[in-house]
């Protein structure tokens, strides 16, 4: 039957592998589904749909709403220039007859066109469209050539680059088969379905049918329904028991694409296991095996875990008996590791810190902790006085369970197990979950730390980090961040932003560098780091919300403020500027701005040198008001703040309207700006007001 809709056609792409690793898999129907899209176009040939699929062992490509024909288009060949085709009596030259010739047109009909800053003569060629059977074979060539995955290799005697050899190639048309040929494997309309359920090949005869022949030759090709039968099957399974998955976004998408035909079969393990750490067990089910981890809907972990079997019903019993054989034999693993590893305490691994290197130039782990020990130390000084021991005793013991055979066999588990290796030597509650906090943000918008200690052992670790590895040149560059220093910094200032700690980014980062002044240029790079965090602190308040100009107006004060009262200050100026107060202020303020010389330092003025009755009442003014404007900025009552300044629009206003500035006398006109410099010096201390001006 053919697929021909009101003239329309559809085609098909098959690309047969070998077993694609799942971490490839999305990128590769990715480019599959970009590049198509692409070549389509760059080749004249409209579609009104691409649909996308894969598994392990085939990427696919359906395309809809394709013509019969492909279409025409009009191309411009330059020549040689107008004073190379025409004589001086406007007569065409050999030169622009020739051209004419070889691109099959009269001369008559070159045009003249400009470019680059000179004429030239221009063939407009019309190239009729071809029908798509003739162009598809080399399209679709190019398509399975576009894709190139990390780890692509030529295999075998093959020429050719992919991320695992392909086997086969099958295209349509419609109903027509599409021909032709990469590294000596030819296309037809061969399929095969599962590997070992039904591995030999057979015909697709039409597009309608594809799916549904693939999935009775045991192959769901959509990775969505994969994910909808894992889901459901799964849900299905365990509710019967009252239990339900660990939600695990990343597990599922990776056996999605592990399988071809995916049956979740429930097994079990025996309940001594249960004693170990909990993300200990899931780690070792997910990481090793892929396997599900199953709690109670109190989020108790059960003994019942669930494998996701490329294979049918029958052979449940078969898997099951094997998962359950293999989870064994890695718990025991764990088991060993764990105990091992509690038979010497955290506090007596600290000296062992001494043997591990951090970094070749950054030193030990040791050498790493003494200088979080010193940045806690500061930081519960400014923050947290009273909980100082507790600090310190976390960030002494923060790195120790690296050294640990549980750590070593899963990086992953970091903090977590020092919070358990913590607990059951006796430590408190409040070290044991900075340990495991330290680590908080793990990703851009993940979970804060919950603790003040966790978050102040957390801004330790990662502000040594970013002071390290910028004192010795390797900040992030480009899309290059091999250290997640990006990372570090948007989670300290999201940690600050949501406590209380009074502390500026001036400071912090002076206290993070001082192990590092032997360094030549610290000065130098405390400002990077400063303009580090700055970028970032302006993405997230942009995303907050708050508007560009009213970000940027602050941002200049963010290294000397606490970035707890940030918000607060970007608060009341949004308040600001819905007010009427608002533009009248920023006219008068801005009268300021158009006449202080940039880049020039005036001295303080002399109220002596005042002559005009308007000068002397802003001057007044402002002496009136200096006071209570820092009472107001020491108290973080911004609102105030802002309205005692615009106190100062009618005398500012006055002022302009009734003294001549730039007064004859060069005494009077350089005290008359350094009295406007003063008041610009008062409001700045809210905000800088030149960020706000209209253009």
């Amino acid at each position: 039957m053919s697929q021909i809709i009101n003239n329309k056609s559809s085609f098909i792409l098959e690309i047969g592998t070998e077993d694609l690793p799942a971490r490839f898999l999305p990128l590769a129907i990715k480019q599959l589904g970009e590049n198509t899209k692409a070549i389509l176009t760059e080749n004249q040939i409209q579609f009104s749909k691409i649909k996308t699929y894969g598994t392990p062992r085939r990427l696919v490509v359906i395309g809809e709403g394709v013509p019969r024909m492909q279409d025409d288009r009009i191309k411009e060949v330059y020549g040689p220039s107008r004073k190379v085709a025409y004589d001086e009596n406007g007569n065409p030259t050999k030169a622009a007859i020739g051209f004419a010739n070889s691109h099959g047109i009269n001369v008559e009909n070159l045009v003249i066109k400009k470019k680059d800053k000179g004429e030239y003569i221009v063939a407009i060629i019309e190239e009729k469209g071809k029908e798509i059977q003739e162009i598809l074979p080399e399209v679709f060539k190019r398509i399975v050539l576009s894709i190139h995955l990390p780890k692509s290799m030529r295999w075998g005697n093959g020429n050719i680059r992919f991320a695992r050899p392909i086997r086969w190639l099958m295209a349509f048309l419609n109903d027509e088969i599409i021909n032709f040929e990469i590294d000596g494997i030819k296309c037809g309309n061969l399929t095969r379905g599962h590997r070992f359920l039904s591995p030999a090949a057979f015909q697709i005869k039409e597009i309608p049918t594809y799916k549904k022949l693939l999935a009775n030759n045991y192959v769901i090709v959509d990775p969505e329904e994969r994910k909808r039968i894992i889901i459901d099957r799964m849900d299905k399974i365990l509710s019967s028991l009252d239990k339900k998955a660990v939600e695990d976004e990343e597990l599922l998408e990776t056996v999605i694409n592990l399988v071809e035909y995916p049956v979740p079969v429930l097994a079990t393990f025996p309940e001594k296991y249960l004693d170990l750490p909990k993300e200990l067990l899931i780690t070792v089910m997910k990481g090793h095996q892929k396997y599900f981890a199953v709690q109670g809907k109190d989020g108790m972990l059960s003994n019942y875990f669930v494998v996701i079997s490329n294979t049918t019903k029958e052979n449940s019993d078969t898997v099951k008996t094997g998962a359950e054989r293999v989870i064994r034999a890695r718990f025991e693993d764990a088991k060993f590791y764990y105990e091992e590893d509690s038979k010497k305490s955290l506090a007596d691994r600290i000296n062992d810190l001494r043997k591990v290197t951090f970094n070749e130039r950054l030193g030990t782990l040791y050498e790493k902790t003494e200088r979080i020990v010193k940045v806690a130390e500061f930081l519960a000084d400014r923050t947290l006085p009273s909980s100082k021991d507790i600090l310190l005793r976390a960030a002494w013991l923060a790195k120790t369970d690296l050294l640990t055979g549980v750590v070593r066999e899963f990086p992953e588990l970091q903090g977590v197990m020092g919070k358990y290796y913590a607990l059951k030597n006796g430590e408190t509650k409040e070290v044991a979950n900075a340990l495991e906090e330290q680590y908080l943000p793990a990703h851009s918008g993940g979970k804060l730390p919950e603790s003040d200690i966790g978050s102040l052992l957390s801004i330790s670790d990662k502000i040594d980090n970013i002071a390290g590895f910028f004192s010795i040149d390797l900040a992030p560059t480009g899309s290059e961040d091999p250290f997640a220093l990006r990372r570090q910094a948007l989670g300290i200032l999201a940690i600050i932003l949501n406590r209380t700690f009074e502390v500026t980014l001036n400071e912090l980062v002076s206290k993070s560098l001082e192990p590092f002044q032997n360094l030549q240029g610290s000065a130098e790079i405390k400002g990077k780091i400063l303009k580090f965090f700055k970028n970032r602190l302006e993405n997230i308040l942009l995303e907050q919300g708050y508007s560009t100009d009213i970000v940027q107006s602050a941002l200049p004060l963010s290294s000397d403020i606490y970035l707890n009262q940030l918000k607060n200050r970007l608060d009341s100026l949004k308040r600001f500027k819905e007010k009427n107060e608002y533009n009248d202020f920023l006219t008068a303020i801005k009268r300021i701005s158009n006449i202080l010389p940039e880049k020039v330092t005036l001295p303080s003025f002399n109220e002596i040198l005042l002559k005009e009755e308007s000068e002397k009442m802003l001057a007044q003014k402002l002496d009136s008001i200096t006071s209570i404007l820092k009472e107001s900025l020491d108290l973080k009552d911004y609102d105030s703040a802002i309205n005692i300044l615009t106190s100062l629009t009618d005398y500012i206003n006055s002022f302009f309207d009734n003294v001549l500035v730039m007064d004859k006398d060069d005494n009077i006109r350089l005290n008359r700006l350094s009295l406007l410099n003063e008041v610009w010096k008062k409001a700045s201390e809210v905000t800088d007001f030149s960020k706000l001006l209209p253009k």
